[in-house]
């Protein structure tokens, strides 16, 4: 089996979803290499509008695929901020760039302190490794 990429910079959630602080208050989702792989080709991405509510461990997307349908989960409570709106031309990208490119979207709080708080209860490489390691 290959070694799948699970950057250290990054938190994890078990349902295979990673998440970048990209402001005080922001972070960027998307899903792992890790789940990529499994779901096979990606062939469509339906993402929420800007300005919805995402809720921790509520289904706010769907990655499908080949093989099938998958939703993504909340990895914390705020506001989408930005969506990724080249996956809606080249969905593929949550294959070949998943950390990069392949991005699904913005998730913003009002304060940083309750950011980090959240991002606390997300886990770390070495968490998500013993995840997909079993």
């Amino acid at each position: 089996m290959t070694e799948t990429n699970v950057p250290a910079e990054l938190t994890y959630t078990p349902e295979h979803e990673w998440v970048r602080r990209v402001s005080p208050t922001t972070v960027r989702i998307g899903i792992t290499d890790f789940a990529q792989e499994q779901l096979g080709d990606v062939v469509f991405v339906q993402l929420p509008e800007v300005g919805s509510d995402v809720e921790a461990g509520e289904s706010f997307a769907e990655v499908e695929s080949t093989k099938s349908v998958s939703d993504i989960f909340g990895p914390l409570n705020g506001t989408i901020a930005a969506v990724n709106d080249e996956l809606e031309s080249t969905p593929d990208l949550v294959n070949s760039e998943p950390y990069e490119a392949g991005w699904l979207v913005e998730i913003a709080v009002e304060e940083s302190d309750e950011l980090d708080a959240q991002l606390g209860d997300l886990l770390d490489a070495d968490g998500y490794r013993q995840v997909i390691d079993g």
